[in-house]
């Protein structure tokens, strides 16, 4: 429309300028209703690989996670196969008598031993292992909306700003060839002016708010995913050794067993 009003002031200097005005119109419209349009976008290489490592980083984590709640079912299932095993075991014992019993009587305490130690490691990897990445997943998809809020700000900030400076060019013109509508012109200016700088504050404001969180996160995730795959070796470590030493106690029993 401010075009259409500028061809009546005499800017468009030929008929031909006011139908292609029209066209572009029309082929705008066109693209707007047919989604072929695409929304203005912050587009730095900085910022592009930020949010390639963070849709990276979610992905990995995700996976991550995903295996750890195997680990810990699998620590479950095999504790309660051990427990199920030395009742077993025993019941064998006693129906064979003898020195038999007593030899499966202690295959069978230690593995009602072991289930015990595998479903308290798995109630270990639930919460030293699993949960803080299950934790950083939430982060991350935390961090996915900020920017999300971070691209609409963005956005606003672009469009508002494109229309000051349209808007600008316009007033500047029309205080010479319409200076009836010039009041009314420069006091919607103004505000589109101070609605512009509003939006490019907030825009600035969320830039710098992430800056410093994702420093923050950066310096968190090192110490605290660092913490949870020391505590998971370490859990592993203690009960493999358990394992072994518990197996490794009755081998002399069960040669002997098997000896005579």
């Amino acid at each position: 429309m401010d075009r259409a009003r500028s061809y009546e002031t005499g800017i468009f200097k030929k008929p031909g300028d006011f139908i292609q005005m029209f066209k572009d119109v029309q082929s705008k419209v066109s693209d707007v209703v047919l989604g072929k349009e695409k929304p203005v976008e912050e587009s730095t290489p900085e910022y592009e690989k930020l949010k390639h490592y963070i849709f990276e980083l979610e992905n990995h984590l995700a996976e991550a996670q995903k295996q750890a709640f195997r680990l810990v079912k699998r620590h479950r299932e095999l504790g309660q196969s051990l427990a199920d095993f030395g009742k077993a075991i025993k019941l064998l014992g006693a129906c064979e008598g003898d020195s038999l019993e007593k030899v499966f009587s202690e295959v069978g305490s230690k593995s009602e031993m072991l289930s015990i130690k595998l479903q308290r490691e798995a109630d270990n990897l639930l919460f030293n292992f699993e949960e803080p990445l299950k934790d950083y997943v939430r982060a991350v998809q935390s961090i996915k909306a900020t920017m999300l809020d971070r691209a609409n700000a963005f956005r606003q900030h672009f469009d508002l700003d494109q229309e000051r400076k349209y808007k600008e060019l316009n007033l500047e013109k029309m205080k010479f060839m319409n200076p009836e509508k010039f009041s009314e012109s420069e006091t919607e200016f103004s505000e589109l002016k101070a609605a512009s700088e509003e939006a490019t504050k907030r825009y600035e404001h969320i830039v710098s708010v992430m800056n410093d969180e994702l420093a923050r996160f950066q310096e968190q995730k090192t110490a605290d995913i660092g913490l949870a795959f020391h505590e998971f070796a370490k859990g592993q470590a203690k009960l493999a050794k358990d394992i072994a030493d518990a197996w490794r106690s009755i081998l002399p029993k069960l040669e002997a067993c098997s000896s005579s």
